[in-house]
């Protein structure tokens, strides 16, 4: 990831929550693949006005709505849209950050970390979707004004001890076989994922 501080200092959306999840919590090493999530802030008092400006010089809408018009001015060659040709913050944030060939999976969503590991999970079971499962097991490396306290009193206390992911999903209500199920599909898309992939979610 860039290591910039003028990159730090003006981006897309406001970051709230960094965390790292799967294998780099647990300690593993090497890895073959970084997971980050990051919790967005929706704009809310944007700069609309701006936006004809960016969609007439580079033919994407949204800018000072869904990202911020002073970073988008700053960073053109890092502005991104979704298939419908709006900004999208993930894809803004992913291209600000990281190299396209950088073995790193970027998830953005306005929830904090772990209200979306519990959303999602119930959501991805009702659809039979395992695949879009977040793995629970992370480690918050920044924080600016959400947070999840017990969590954080239980790190700090040495009280998280990282089980298997199916033991994970157990915790959070899977049965053993489904849990299983849904490791081993995790694990394989996991496996089949190359140089940089970016999800963005609303909560």
């Amino acid at each position: 990831m860039a290591s910039d501080a003028d990159r730090a200092a003006l981006l897309p959306v406001p970051v709230r929550e960094v965390w790292v999840y799967g294998d780099v919590a647990l300690g593993l090493d090497p890895i073959d693949r970084l997971d980050v999530y990051v919790t967005k802030d929706l704009l809310m008092r944007g700069d609309a006005d701006r936006e004809a400006a960016f969609k007439t010089q580079y033919g994407v809408s949204g800018v000072g709505k869904s990202v911020d018009a002073d970073w988008a001015a700053a960073y053109p060659e890092h502005l991104r849209a979704n298939d419908n040709g709006h900004a999208a913050p993930e894809r803004c944030l992913a291209a600000h950050l990281m190299s396209d060939d950088e073995p790193i999976h970027l998830e953005v969503c306005n929830a904090s970390f772990s209200d979306n590991v519990t959303q999602r999970l119930k959501s991805a079971v009702a659809r039979d979707a395992y695949e879009q499962i977040l793995d629970p097991r992370g480690v918050c490396l920044y924080a600016d004004g959400q947070r999840d306290d017990d969590a954080m009193s239980k790190l700090r206390g040495g009280e998280l001890a990282f089980p298997t992911l199916s033991e994970a999903l157990e915790m959070l209500g899977l049965d053993a076989s489904d849990a299983a199920a849904a490791a081993d599909v995790m694990r394989a898309r996991r496996a089949e994922e190359t140089g940089r992939t970016v999800r963005g979610d609303v909560v």
